[in-house]
């Protein structure tokens, strides 16, 4: 009756309840195809466009100044085209960084000369003539500052570091906590996660910078809490599952994801949304670089957590699991099962069928489904000691004494 009721909810209903409407287990080899074509366009924009490398990690020179001139508002174009004409070089980025009063405009290059530095800033302040603090012409308003790449190798070293330490206690947590294999599929879905966000970032061309870097750090754990949660539901759905025929292994994984899919889509709209806003106000109002990197990565980051913990790394899981023998005998029982009941319905259509056969399944399917309830208890209420219990037994009722009452049987 519930399987009948189940079946007719829509499947906008089942997706909300949890109660199996998408096949994502069954259909995993169309998940990994979509997955590996998606990573191939990553990881072949980093091998021919590379990354936009910011000063940090590249070295060189920067110059700031405002973005209001003698003449009126100054154009980052413009600046490119009299550091050209100075210095005959090229400007390898520029941009507008804040609003208003503090607005400037930063030009960055490859490591320039003290005479190089000093013949740019007296053309452009005769050409812009850009205003100081107190509203008049000033050459001081033009700033300048040399950066090592030896301070963005640095950080880069650190965050390595971080990054393989995260990894080793990731894997030993999952192993413990979980099993193995949840911690291979794991393991596996957050190197897709860094993949796909690296990539990202490569298609799209923004600076890499050391907010980049920290923002990257930053997506793992929220990957790693989605593929958690949606582990913890499969391995409550399959426990004890050798014992039983009622469903595979494979199909109560899917069941998890199901459960646990609303959650993970919820989870990761609620996280993106105030990112979003990050994103777009750094890009379009305040034009703030290390906001739009900050935000851009884990945007990309959590969107590609949440997908990979629900379409990657449970198929994973499913299919290291099923390369066990004992896993494969108990999807051979349960096939087994369902084509002699399948057998006996189709015996009963033509008026042949058995009503004890059928009885007997019944009773069987009945049985293990209290068992399955038996163990998800189990697993949600603390065990009893049997300390608690003597206790029990030996405990008396009150205002009852132990001692003779000194009356005699007539």
């Amino acid at each position: 009756m519930a399987s009948t009721e189940t079946t007719r909810d829509g499947f906008f209903t089942r997706l909300y309840t949890g109660t199996g409407a998408l096949d994502i287990v069954g259909k995993r080899k169309r998940w990994y195809a979509a997955i590996l074509v998606v990573a191939v366009i990553c990881l072949g924009s980093m091998a021919i466009r590379g990354f936009n490398l910011g000063i940090d990690f590249q070295g060189g020179t920067k110059i700031q100044m405002p973005t209001v001139g003698a003449s009126g508002p100054i154009d980052s174009k413009r600046v490119e085209e009299v550091f050209h004409t100075a210095l005959n070089k090229e400007v390898a980025a520029s941009q507008t960084v804040g609003s208003g009063a503090t607005a400037s405009i930063q030009v960055r290059s490859e490591a320039l000369s003290t005479n190089e530095v000093a013949k740019l800033k007296q053309a452009l302040f005769d050409q812009f003539k850009p205003l100081g603090r107190d509203g008049q012409p000033n050459m001081q308003a033009i700033s300048d500052s040399l950066v090592s790449e030896s301070w963005g190798g640095e950080i880069t070293k650190k965050a390595l570091i971080a990054l393989v330490v995260f990894l080793v206690l990731v894997s030993l947590f999952l192993a413990f906590y979980f099993e193995r294999w949840m911690a291979v599929a794991g393991l596996i879905a957050l190197g897709h996660d860094l993949l796909i966000t690296a990539g990202v970032y490569s298609l799209v061309g923004f600076e890499v910078t050391p907010a980049t870097v920290i923002g990257l750090l930053t997506i793992l754990g929220f990957s790693l809490y989605d593929t958690v949660v949606v582990f913890d539901k499969v391995k409550e759905n399959t426990r004890g599952i050798l014992g039983l025929t009622r469903r595979t292994y494979a199909e109560a994984a899917n069941l998890a994801v199901n459960q646990t899919f609303m959650r993970s889509i919820n989870t990761t709209l609620i996280a993106v949304l105030p990112v979003l806003g990050l994103l777009a106000i750094g890009v379009g109002l305040l034009g703030v670089g290390t906001l739009k990197d900050l935000a851009l990565v884990q945007v990309t980051g959590m969107i590609a957590g949440a997908f990979s913990s629900i379409f990657l790394a449970t198929p994973l899981l499913v299919d290291f699991k099923l390369r066990d023998r004992a896993y494969q005998q108990q999807a051979a029982r349960v096939a087994a099962r369902r084509a002699k009941a399948a057998g006996r319905e189709a015996g009963q259509a033509e008026g042949n069928g058995s009503g004890a056969d059928g009885a007997d399944d019944e009773e069987s399917l009945a049985a293990e489904l209290r068992h399955e309830r038996a163990l998800a208890a189990a697993a949600s209420v603390p065990a009893r000691t049997s300390r608690a219990a003597d206790t029990r037994r030996t405990r008396r009722p009150a205002g009852k004494s132990t001692r003779p009452t000194g009356k005699r049987g007539r």
